[in-house]
């Protein structure tokens, strides 16, 4: 028979308390057993004890890489009327932890200004409407979207840091804009062309930089994760500076990712398979050059780089995952799967390649390290599709309690 508990709760807590008091490893100090353990895998520490779950968790810990995703509803035939799903910030901030196969919402964004943002519209059945995000020094930071009266949505990026868990406004754009080439290298960002409130060709040939690793006023560089809009205030200059403008404003047709490789900005002018103009923005020069022609002729679908070195694309009409070769020019094909076909976005990290599906309702992740190459599908949460998905450090989750013992790897 089951009896109830009478135990009473001090007594209860006090057990707790103690059980997290009990050390990381029996006769080593917790600083030199974190050492130890950093250099074993977490989704082994994972799966053996409680404290060393939280350990992985800890702010102290080295983060692991998760998959972040900006996810909308589903439209479903109940509810044939996308806008009124789509309109007024329906999007939502997920994290997909890979040690616990979990997925998870991120704390929400401030609250004021709120989010109003666009994401179809009846003028554009065949389509969302484009929010654009990029990963920079860790962080998440969303660039450009659209109201519901085609406005810019966003005056000023919004930044999300995973190890303090925190939201922070960046600067003002001089310029806020929408269908925008959106990118970043080297811990800067990048916004180039674009339209504003209304077409302009200042605009549509006018490129931004905003440095995210910021230095103080006595030069020291600010400490990734702490920086937050108080600090801001006090002495931290983040600012948007122009950069080399485009010479024309072919690049504001479509809203397009500008890849970060070897400390370039490579980007196209139009999604898709359709013919294209390529361009490459060099951070060290500060020049534009043209694509090399193999380059921009490969580039047939959603295009990203693996830690700014090697640069993926998934051709979305044949399905191939490819990557590029710069002594030949020429994309070498790494991976060929049904499943890949009208992939709309891409993100490359760890050694994997994560693919946004066609109709978004999954997340592939190819294992580009694996002999032979392999792919995995990881479903989005019920009732959601992904918009977006970047790789970057695990959330801190201090002092947390998870269930289950079930573990992948991105």
């Amino acid at each position: 028979m089951i009896q109830a508990s009478h135990e009473h709760p001090l007594k209860r807590l006090k057990t707790i308390n103690h059980c997290h008091e009990q050390p990381l490893i029996p006769g080593l100090p917790d600083h030199l057993a974190q050492l130890c353990l950093s250099l074993v895998p977490p989704s082994l520490l994972y799966s053996v004890c409680h404290s060393w779950r939280r350990l992985i968790y800890s702010p102290s810990f080295p983060p692991f890489l998760s998959l972040y995703a900006i996810l909308s509803p589903t439209t479903t035939d109940s509810n044939p009327n996308p806008t009124s799903t789509y309109n007024h910030s329906s999007i939502q901030f997920f994290t997909y932890d890979p040690t616990s196969s979990r997925w998870s919402l991120l704390p929400p964004p401030p609250a004021d200004p709120p989010l109003r943002l666009l994401l179809r519209h009846p003028s554009f059945i065949s389509r969302h409407i484009p929010v654009q995000s990029v990963s920079a020094s860790g962080n998440l930071v969303l660039l450009a979207a659209t109201t519901d009266n085609f406005n810019p949505a966003l005056s000023r990026p919004l930044v999300f840091n995973p190890i303090s868990r925190t939201w922070t406004f960046g600067p003002r754009l001089a310029t806020p804009r929408r269908w925008c080439a959106a990118g970043a290298t080297h811990g800067a960002v990048y916004v180039a062309s674009g339209i504003g409130s209304h077409f302009s060709i200042e605009v549509a040939k006018s490129v931004e930089k905003w440095d995210l690793q910021t230095r103080n006023r006595d030069g020291t560089k600010i400490q990734r994760g702490n920086y937050n809009n108080s600090n801001m205030n006090n002495g931290f200059s983040w600012k948007w500076e122009k950069v080399k403008c485009l010479k024309d404003g072919r690049f504001c047709r479509d809203a397009v990712d500008a890849v970060g490789w070897r400390e370039k900005l490579c980007m196209v002018n139009m999604k898709g398979d359709a013919a294209k103009e390529g361009i490459i923005y060099d951070t060290k020069k500060g020049v534009w050059e043209d694509m090399p022609e193999g380059m921009v002729a490969g580039w047939k679908g959603p295009v990203a780089a693996m830690n700014e070195e090697v640069v993926y694309v998934v051709d979305e009409a044949k399905g191939a995952l490819r990557k590029y070769d710069p002594e030949r020019d020429k994309w070498e094909e790494i991976l060929k799967s049904e499943r890949l076909k009208g992939a709309q976005q891409i993100a490359a990290g760890g050694k994997k390649v994560c693919v946004i599906s066609c109709g978004g309702g999954s997340i592939m992740v190819v294992d580009t390290e694996a002999k032979p190459v392999s792919l995995r599908l990881i479903e989005t949460p019920p009732g959601l599709e992904a918009v977006a998905v970047h790789i970057l450090p695990r959330m801190s989750l201090p002092d947390i309690e998870l269930q289950g013992t079930g573990s992948t790897s991105i």
